[in-house]
């Protein structure tokens, strides 16, 4: 007979044994059979150790990960969780501070004020004229005393004072100090919202900055940021030497008077200026609050500031031929314009004496004169070298207070 191949359990119900035709079994398709089931096994036994082992690495990976975050948002402020951003840590997180920038503002925006001023001015024809003013104020005490810049509102014949509700009053000049350009005024007013002044003597480089005022006159309420850049920074400020702080958050005409506020909200300075140029940018200037409240307290309590001295003569530093020609004097340098008090008329200062020393110090600029005297004290008796008609002569002054 020839050899065939008998099914036992029919396609329909699966696969068969094969047996020859003597009805013996093929030996030979049994052992391949058996060989590629051991290996099915085996390959889906080392698929299900694989996908196991994985599945626990990915596991534990995420696990991880999620208990290193949230150890990292654990030392993060609760707010500072949600304003986290993609392109890194924002103003706030990156300088330390303890209120953001909302808060700052939110906290101070009813304490800065607008400030307007008109000034009458004569043209060359003698003809007169009024031009108007702008800067900031902050309110210092809930009965209506405004700290400004004596630059902003000095020779003004009228003050407005705009609150950011819109309410607008007309303003006193309480008193002004030059020296330190701080101005004091009074509105009728109660129950306003004050500036918390902090302490600038302990800030330091990189702290942040808020400035709130009233830019280009007709933006009050304006918030910028910024950091503190230097400190004591020595600037000449209209002819004045002044020590202060200097900010890159974003300065402009108009700011003059605002505030300057630290992280905690308080305030930490009064914006003075900031440096001019085309190519000039983030540099701003405030004069320290630590040097601003004594100056208040007595502009509030007599009016001036105490303790200072005065050689009682009116100055004026020439600083070019042009000037030279037009007020006639041979030479640049400080001159005396006019003799004021009773004791500079007695040691014989008269108008065109030329200032070439005090107390052997050299005067070169008007600008050397405070520097000298504020090391001086009230009632001491000083030497005053002057140039008088091309001669040399010693005048001896008695030192006075200084009440304006």
């Amino acid at each position: 007979m020839k050899e065939q191949d008998i099914k036992i359990w029919g396609s329909e119900y699966g696969p068969g044994i094969k047996r020859n035709a003597a009805g013996q079994k093929d030996e030979k398709k049994k052992g391949l059979s058996k060989a590629l089931v051991f290996f099915i096994i085996f390959v889906f036994i080392l698929f299900s150790l694989t996908a196991g082992f994985l599945g626990g690495l990915l596991a534990f990976s995420n696990s991880n990960n999620l208990s290193l975050q949230n150890t990292f948002n654990n030392l993060l402020p609760d707010r500072a969780t949600s304003s986290f951003s993609k392109s890194g840590l924002n103003l706030e997180h990156a300088t330390g501070s303890e209120m953001t920038i909302q808060e700052i503002v939110n906290k101070n925006a009813l304490a800065v004020v607008e400030i307007r001023t008109e000034q009458v001015a004569t043209d060359i024809w003698l003809g007169q004229y009024i031009t108007q003013g702008a800067g900031s104020g902050v309110i210092i005490k809930e009965d209506g005393y405004i700290v400004t810049n004596n630059h902003v509102i000095e020779g003004a014949r009228k003050i407005t004072v705009t609150l950011k509700t819109g309410t607008s009053y007309s303003a006193d000049l309480i008193a002004t100090d030059p020296q330190t350009d701080v101005a004091l005024l009074k509105i009728n007013a109660q129950g306003l919202s004050t500036a918390v002044s902090g302490d600038s003597s302990a800030l330091v480089v990189g702290d942040l900055a808020v400035a709130i005022g009233n830019p280009l006159g007709e933006l009050g309420g304006t918030a910028t940021a910024g950091i503190i850049s230097a400190l004591d920074r020595s600037v000449t400020v209209s002819g004045k030497h002044m020590l202060l702080l200097q900010t890159d958050a974003s300065i402009n005409p108009g700011n003059s008077g605002g505030g300057l506020f630290n992280q905690y909200g308080e305030l930490i300075g009064i914006v003075v200026a900031k440096s001019g140029g085309s190519n000039v940018e983030g540099l701003g200037f405030a004069i320290p609050i630590n040097s601003v409240e004594p100056v208040l307290e007595d502009l509030m309590k007599v009016g001036y500031v105490q303790g200072r001295v005065q050689m009682g003569l009116t100055l004026v530093d020439i600083t070019t031929k042009e000037d030279a020609l037009r007020y006639g004097v041979p030479a640049l340098g400080v001159y005396v314009v006019s003799a004021d008090t009773p004791q500079s008329k007695t040691a014989g200062f008269v108008s065109g004496d030329r200032i070439l020393f005090i107390e052997g110090a050299v005067i070169n600029s008007y600008e050397d004169v405070p520097l000298i005297l504020s090391k001086l004290k009230i009632g001491e008796e000083i030497t005053v070298t002057i140039a008088r008609e091309g001669k040399m002569e010693k005048l001896s002054l008695i030192l006075q207070e200084k009440r304006n």
